[in-house]
């Protein structure tokens, strides 16, 4: 069947016309995607930075404890030496003194021990803070040069479909 001029005018103009609309179509289903894509990876993030923060509070949390158990361990300890030494002063008062002073000794290497493994245990917390705190600006970084691209993704997506529409328009006048 034979078609006139303006019948294949009309044909190549629902074809141009489908194609358009087609990628128009699929440019903002792309759009969509990728938000929720990104969406979900920021969810997930927050999650797991949510899961890292609570594991780091019950590891301090039994860190307190066993310190707490140790301390409370270690003042047992000191009051029955203490209560011994007592006894014993009362009827040695003699080779005690020098007994006495070797005890004091042997507290103060433990106090300053103790002291040592606290300071180094501060220093991993405040390392660990670091690199939480580095995590979190580097992923915000990326989740805000992500949104950048996207915006001007959007950008260039909105130029094209001026463009298409501009073209169509003055290809349809030239007719």
């Amino acid at each position: 069947m034979p078609l006139d001029d303006p019948q294949v005018w009309t044909l190549i103009g629902i074809f141009v016309t489908t194609m358009l609309g087609g990628m128009t179509l699929m440019t903002t289903q792309f759009g969509r995607v990728l938000r929720a894509e990104i969406g979900g990876l920021r969810g997930e993030m927050t999650g797991e930075i949510g899961r890292l923060r609570t594991d780091m509070t019950t590891e301090i949390a039994g860190l307190r404890t066993d310190m707490t158990t140790e301390i409370a361990g270690l003042r047992t300890e000191m009051t029955g030496e203490i209560a011994t030494l007592r006894i014993e002063m009362t009827n040695e008062t003699g080779g005690l003194h020098a007994a006495l002073a070797a005890l004091h000794g042997v507290m103060m290497s433990e106090i300053g021990a103790l002291r040592a493994a606290m300071g180094a245990l501060q220093g991993a917390m405040i390392g660990l803070r670091g690199e939480m705190i580095g995590l979190r600006g580097e992923t915000t970084a990326r989740l805000d040069g992500l949104d950048h691209r996207l915006d001007r993704l959007e950008v260039k997506v909105d130029d094209l479909d001026k463009e298409m529409t501009n073209l169509a328009a003055r290809f349809w006048r030239s007719q």
